[in-house]
C-alpha cells in the first residue's frame, strides 16, 4: 500500500502521539528480536514490491521461513530505521485480525500471553508505553533465563553429587579388588620364591652331574686315543697285506690272459647263436619297419602347413564371406556354430523352432558345398520339453544338458579336438570367442556366417 508524503507526515504525527516518539535505551533482547523478525517475515508477503525497501525487494518471493533465515538482519534494521515500512507492517498485522494486536491497541495486553510475543508486537505497532513492555519482557526473559540457569546448575549439582557417590563406591570397590589382587600376588610371589629355591637346588645338582659327565668324557677321550693308536697300527698291517694281494692278483691276470684264446672262441660261437635266433624271431613275428624316428618327436614348425591363424593374416575383411570359405577349405576343418547366437542376430522375430530349422537348412547346404564337419549347438535351458528334430545331412545338432550352457558345451567341443586340427567357432559372444581362441580355435562373428548362408 503506497502513501503520499502528506499521509506519511500525518501518520508520523499520530504515531508520536501514540508512542512512536518513545525511544528504547537498550539493545533489543535476542529472544524479542527473533520474534520481531518472525512477525515481519509473516506480514512481508502482504506487501507489494514497491512498498518494500530497496534492500528487501529481492526477498519478495521467498517463503516466510527462508525470509527469516536470509533477510532477518535486514528486516530488523528496516523496522528500526524505516518508519514507513514499519507502519505498513503494522497495518498488515492489524488487517490479519491478531487478538494480541487488538489487545495492545486497546492498551490491555493479555495477562496469559508470552511476554516476548507481547514485546515483539509492541515493538512493531508502537502503542503508548511500548518501551515499558519491551523492557519488562526483556527483564522477564532474563529472569526466566536466570531461573533456567539456576535449575540447570541444580541439576548439574545433583548429577555431580550422584557421580561423586558413584565414583566413591567404585573407588571402594576398586580398592577392595586391588587389596584382593595384592593378596593374591603376595601368595603367588611366595609360591614363586619356593619354586625358585627348588630350581636353584636343581641347578646345583645339575652342575654336579655336569662335572661328573666332564670327568667321564675325559676318561672316554683317553680310552679313544689308545684305541685310535691301535687301529692305526692295524690299518698299516692291512695295507701291507693288500699290497701283497694286489701283486698276487696281477700275476693271476697274466696267467688268465695267456689261456684266453679258447674262451674267446667259445664266446664268439655263443654270440653268433644268439644273433641267428634274433633274426629268426623277427621273421616269425613279422614286425613292421620303424616309421617314427627320434627327430620326428622334436616340436618345430614344418613347411607346407596352414592353420586358421594363417588365414587371418591374409588381406580379407572379417566381414567378407570369402574368409569363411578359406577357413572351411583347410584340411579336416570343423565348424562349430553357437545356434541361438546366430539366429537371434539374423532373424530374432521368428519363433525358436523356425529359427532352428532355417539355420540348420543353411548349414546343410554349406556342408554339402564345402565338405567340412559341422556341429550346431543350442542352449537346452530354453527348452520346455525335448526337441523332436531330425538333423539334416552333414550337420551334427547338440543341445546343452540341464545346468550346462551352450557356451560351456562349445568350449568342451573345442577342447575335445586334437591339437593342430582347424576348428572355426561362429559366435558374437566375446567371452566365447576369447575362450576358444586361447585353446587354438578361430572365432568368427555370427554376421559372417549369415552373409555366407545368404549366398547359397
Amino acid at each position: 500500500m503506497e502513501h503520499t508524503d502528506g499521509e506519511e507526515t500525518a501518520g508520523d504525527d499520530d504515531g508520536r502521539a501514540d508512542g512512536v516518539g518513545e525511544v528504547l535505551d537498550r539493545p533489543l533482547p535476542e529472544g524479542i528480536r527473533r520474534r520481531v523478525i518472525g512477525l515481519v517475515a509473516d506480514a512481508f508477503g502482504g506487501l507489494t514490491v514497491a512498498e518494500l525497501p530497496a534492500q528487501l525487494r529481492q526477498y519478495a518471493r521467498f517463503t516466510p521461513a527462508r525470509r527469516a533465515k536470509f533477510a532477518g538482519n535486514a528486516m530488523a534494521a528496516a523496522v528500526e530505521t524505516d518508519t514507513a515500512f514499519r507502519q505498513r507492517i503494522s497495518a498488515r498485522l492489524r488487517e490479519t485480525g491478531s487478538e494480541l494486536a487488538r489487545a495492545l491497541e486497546a492498551g490491555s495486553p493479555p495477562a496469559a500471553a508470552d511476554p516476548e510475543d507481547v514485546a515483539a508486537m509492541a515493538f512493531v505497532l508502537r502503542p503508548p508505553g511500548w518501551v515499558k513492555l519491551v523492557t519488562a519482557a526483556g527483564e522477564e526473559a532474563q529472569r526466566a533465563s536466570a531461573e533456567r540457569a539456576g535449575e540447570e546448575a541444580q541439576r548439574e549439582l545433583r548429577q555431580l553429587r550422584e557421580e561423586l557417590a558413584r565414583v566413591r563406591d567404585e573407588a571402594r570397590t576398586e580398592a577392595d579388588r586391588a587389596r584382593a589382587e595384592l593378596e593374591a600376588v603376595r601368595k603367588e610371589g611366595e609360591g614363586l620364591h619356593r619354586k625358585l629355591r627348588s630350581a636353584l637346588n636343581d641347578v646345583r645338582r645339575g652342575e654336579a652331574a655336569l662335572r661328573k659327565a666332564h670327568a667321564e668324557l675325559e676318561s672316554l677321550r683317553t680310552e679313544a686315543a689308545a684305541e685310535l693308536a691301535a687301529a692305526l697300527g692295524e690299518t698299516r698291517r692291512v695295507k701291507a697285506r693288500l699290497a701283497e694281494a694286489e701283486s698276487a692278483l696281477e700275476a693271476s691276470r697274466r696267467a688268465v690272459r695267456e689261456g684266453r684264446s679258447v674262451e674267446d672262441m667259445r664266446l664268439r660261437l655263443l654270440l653268433d647263436t644268439v644273433l641267428d635266433a634274433a633274426q629268426g624271431l623277427r621273421r616269425e613275428l613279422a614286425l613292421p619297419p620303424t616309421s617314427v624316428h627320434p627327430a620326428d618327436l622334436v616340436d618345430a614348425v614344418e613347411p607346407g602347413r596352414m592353420t586358421p591363424k594363417d588365414i587371418a593374416a591374409r588381406a580379407l575383411s572379417e566381414t567378407d564371406p570369402a574368409l569363411l570359405d578359406q577357413l572351411l577349405a583347410l584340411p579336416q576343418a570343423h565348424l562349430v556354430v553357437d545356434g541361438y547366437n546366430v539366429t537371434k542376430t539374423g532373424y530374432p522375430t521368428m519363433p525358436l523352432d523356425k529359427q532352428r530349422l532355417r539355420l540348420l537348412g543353411g548349414l546343410s547346404m554349406l556342408a554339402a558345398q564345402t565338405g567340412a564337419e559341422m556341429t550346431c549347438v543350442f542352449d537346452g535351458a530354453e527348452l520346455a520339453a525335448p526337441v523332436l528334430l531330425a538333423p539334416p545331412r552333414g550337420v551334427r545338432v547338440l543341445f546343452s544338458k540341464p545346468g550346462v550352457t551352450a557356451d560351456e558345451l562349445i568350449r568342451q567341443l573345442v577342447r575335445a579336438e586334437p591339437p593342430g586340427r582347424p576348428v572355426v567357432v561362429v559366435s558374437t559372444d566375446r567371452e566365447v570367442a576369447d575362450g576358444v581362441a586361447k585353446v587354438g580355435a578361430r572365432p568368427v562373428a555370427s554376421a559372417l556366417l549369415l552373409r555366407r548362408l545368404a549366398r547359397t
